[in-house]
């Protein structure tokens, strides 16, 4: 997915869920409801216990049973700082029922939340490394009404179209889009919502992309974000957490005051410094940041997430797989300079 292909020179959470899903909580869903009645926390309860869904069989777990059995004892445990962390689903394909149905049922039988992207918006990623999407307004419509369907009345947080909003601010989407994808994001909002236990975050890109929060504000409302729960900040990316907070408070101001969430999966070292256009993608030296947790301790920060799933890859750059797939040696590398508690 493409991050800050041209902008990267300007380089130098959830208790409102309240609902589900997390590394371990023993909390009754009662419990869970009255939470999300009451609102973000704001860090006065300590740490997170747990509010978002752990994912007993991805990459990264199935990738430390295979290192225990072949006696790389180190790297399975150093990889464990992934695995046990809730990281987000990104259903592919033309349907997204099974992927999201999995997530979302096994969220609700431990008390938790589920986290969700969904990203299908046609002329996805201006035909780049994570290039295609629905091909028509028509589809994207019946794959948004399948995704919103298949998560029922679960509990689950949606981070929205990464890059669309950015990519029509910074030119990389033709014009000849924009109206149609404001449209299809304004109605994807509005059908995620219809779900009772759906908390739906717009993205926004980051800050070292467009530099200019303000730049942002009317494209956000056009698509939407007024009937959204907020917006998601530096999905994929490596901004660190002050920079993203304050480019967060600076937006929301614009926007009416709306909450956000932001990306911390792989902002433990920063960004790569330089100017280079390729330092969004498979950057190296990078780590682990921020572990994800709904107890932020900021009143505008509902969620601090994995959004990208720590060791997939951005695409083939620097020896990597193509876009969105598992990529061992590099998840090992973010799991050993993960950012110290």
């Amino acid at each position: 997915m493409h991050r800050l292909l041209r902008t990267f020179t300007a380089l130098a959470a959830f208790a409102a869920l309240g609902l589900p899903a997390g590394c371990s909580s023993d909390s009754a869903s009662g419990a869970k409801e009255e939470a999300a009645v009451r609102g973000p926390a704001t860090g006065t309860e300590g740490p997170s216990r747990g509010a978002f869904w752990v994912d007993p069989d991805s990459p990264a777990a199935r990738q430390v049973q295979q290192w225990e059995e072949q006696g790389r004892a180190r790297d399975a445990e150093a990889l464990k700082r992934i695995s046990e962390q809730p990281t987000a689903v990104w259903p592919a394909g033309d349907d997204p029922a099974p992927d999201i149905a999995q997530a979302t049922r096994g969220a609700a039988r431990e008390g938790r939340t589920a986290v969700l992207v969904a990203y299908n918006i046609p002329h996805r990623d201006c035909g780049q490394h994570s290039a295609g999407g629905a091909g028509s307004a028509g589809h994207y419509r019946n794959w948004v009404n399948e995704f919103a369907a298949a998560i029922g009345d679960a509990p689950a947080l949606v981070v929205l179209e990464p890059d669309a909003v950015p990519h029509i601010v910074d030119g990389c989407t033709p014009a000849e889009y924009h109206a149609d994808r404001y449209q299809l994001l304004s109605e994807a909002i509005q059908r995620l919502k219809r779900q009772p236990k759906v908390k739906v975050y717009l993205d926004a890109g980051n800050p070292g992309w467009i530099s200019d929060a303000g730049k942002l504000t009317e494209p956000l409302r056009k698509a939407g974000v007024a009937e959204a729960d907020g917006f998601s900040l530096n999905v994929s990316n490596f901004q660190s957490d002050g920079a993203i907070k304050a480019y967060g408070r600076t937006l929301s101001a614009t926007v009416g005051g709306k909450h956000f969430v932001m990306d911390t999966s792989r902002n433990g070292r920063g960004p790569l410094a330089g100017d280079r256009q390729d330092a969004w993608c498979n950057p190296p030296g990078r780590g682990l940041g921020t572990p994800p947790t709904d107890r932020t301790g900021d009143p505008l920060v509902d969620a601090v997430l994995w959004i990208k799933r720590p060791g997939d890859s951005d695409g083939p750059c620097r020896g990597g797989p193509a876009a969105g797939q598992w990529w061992p040696d590099y998840a090992l590398g973010l799991a050993r300079n993960a950012k110290a508690a």
